[in-house]
């Protein structure tokens, strides 16, 4: 059973009732469910299908090519010498089938593009010189190596230029599939339990897919990051493999980010990763962002020269914090951390990240989800005159209101006395004060279950609670 991808769902199905060929691009990140997808969306029935081999020299992925145009019915396919000659047995075995409408499916593309393959121009001849010219092709190619399929295909400037008639950025779960994912699953979670495991795995599905019936959440989270054989206890490594040719210099990016909860400018991440040239970093960022480890983002009133690299995702921050500092080999290190002040410290950052995911379901609370807005963050140093300021998340709105976000994670309603009252008064001024903004500046709260009505919490404007983002 798919949860969600509705709308991806339709582009394929679309492409398959199409009166032309089409050339569909399906990427992502490893582990984000591209291969269950399209083989769910079509009932895993496949004119053919054929997975590249990961790490496989040109000589294998050629032998393993053959094997499965005999799995799919070409008896007596040879073995071929070259991609153009693979292309060409391909081409020949699709002339004889009897299906109306031709599915092939490629997964896992970039691994067969081996150095000095010649595969590239191979695949382009396939479909310039043959599929294109007929009506009765949907080849659908994939692959977790993203940054490949961005360059060498979607963006490509020679013969492969505009020859994606579609193409699907699949995206992690919000909240609110990670809920029917759980529900389709049987496990017994609450909404906050929910929040916290997504503040961990993300919406990767193949993460939610190791929780297990029976066992709390400390408890599954103990198992799949630090038990002896947790099944991610080694996927930081192969996450970033998978993804890049020469991972080292990702690593390092993500690493630098990681030390920053805020983000970094370019000339920052430079001076830490001082191995890293100025043209390879750009390329680097370009390709982390396109897999959806970091945003990018400038500062309110700053400069495009001035925009902030942020790490957000979920999985890598957590290695980092815990998984690789559990020096002890502690098998149980995340239930007896539950009540300490460094899951409380996490807890609050994490649940910013969360609320960064899912700025659309704010935008709907707040009733301005057909507003276009900008998403800003701002800060102010302190100076012999004034304390600093800093907002995470601000929501510049072209109806003349700009939302400051403040943003809290707590067991219960959020209770804000007298000195915090303070501060987001000051925030709020040093903000207008700093900008002259003519906006009217609304202070938003967004929360896990509200705020406790008490002589402080007029000051807020507007809330946005944990039950609103899984909408």
């Amino acid at each position: 059973m798919i949860i969600g991808r509705e709308e991806e769902q339709r582009i394929l199905l679309s492409a398959a009732q199409s009166e032309y060929s089409e050339l569909v691009a399906v990427y992502g990140r490893r582990r984000v469910g591209k291969t269950y997808l399209i083989r769910e969306t079509f009932g895993y029935k496949f004119t053919f299908q054929h997975t590249g081999l990961s790490n496989g020299k040109t000589k294998d992925q050629l032998f393993s090519f053959a094997i499965s145009l005999r799995d799919a019915g070409y008896d007596d396919c040879p073995i071929p010498q070259s991609w153009l000659e693979a292309f060409s047995l391909l081409s020949h075995y699709l002339k004889n089938t009897t299906d109306e409408k031709k599915i092939i499916f490629l997964d896992e593309l970039p691994w067969m593009d081996t150095p000095r393959s010649n595969f590239l121009s191979a695949f382009e001849h396939f479909w310039n010189g043959w599929a294109s010219a007929r009506k009765d092709i949907v080849l659908i190619i994939c692959g977790s190596a993203t940054s490949w399929i961005i360059n060498k295909v979607i963006n490509d400037h020679g013969g492969l230029h505009n020859r994606v008639t579609q193409r699907i950025a699949l995206q992690p779960f919000t909240l609110r599939e990670c809920e029917l994912f759980v529900l389709n699953k049987g496990l017994e979670m609450s909404r906050y339990q929910i929040a916290e495991c997504y503040m961990v795995l993300g919406g990767i599905p193949f993460y939610w897919s190791l929780l297990e019936k029976g066992l709390s959440l400390p408890q599954n989270l103990d198992k799949i990051f630090f038990a002896k054989n947790g099944k991610l206890v080694n996927e930081f490594k192969l996450l970033y493999a998978s993804l890049f040719k020469s991972p080292e210099q990702y690593i390092d990016v993500v690493t630098a980010l990681g030390q920053k909860k805020t983000g970094m400018t370019r000339e920052e991440i430079l001076d830490i990763t001082d191995k890293q040239s100025g043209g390879s970093l750009s390329k680097v960022l370009d390709e982390l962002e396109y897999c959806g480890f970091i945003r990018r983002y400038n500062g309110y009133g700053k400069k495009s020269k001035q925009t902030i690299y942020q790490l957000i995702d979920n999985y890598t921050l957590f290695y980092f914090k815990f998984v690789q500092q559990n020096v002890n080999n502690d098998e149980h290190f995340w239930s007896v951390s539950v009540d300490s002040a460094i899951h409380r410290a996490w807890s609050g950052l994490a649940f910013e990240r969360l609320c960064l995911a899912h700025i659309q379901q704010i935008k709907v609370k707040l009733g301005i989800s057909g507003v276009l807005g900008n998403i800003f963050s701002w800060r102010k140093e302190a100076d012999e005159n004034s304390d600093g300021a800093q907002i995470d998340l601000l929501i510049d709105r072209n109806d003349q209101v700009i939302n400051i976000c403040e943003m809290k994670y707590s067991l219960s309603e959020y209770s804000i006395d007298a000195e915090y009252e303070r501060k987001l008064r000051n925030k709020k001024s040093a903000f207008i004060d700093a900008t002259n903004t003519r906006k009217a500046v609304h202070l938003t709260m967004v929360t896990t279950y509200g705020i406790r009505q008490n002589s402080h919490s007029g000051i807020v404007q507007s809330e946005v609670i944990l039950e609103d983002l899984f909408k």
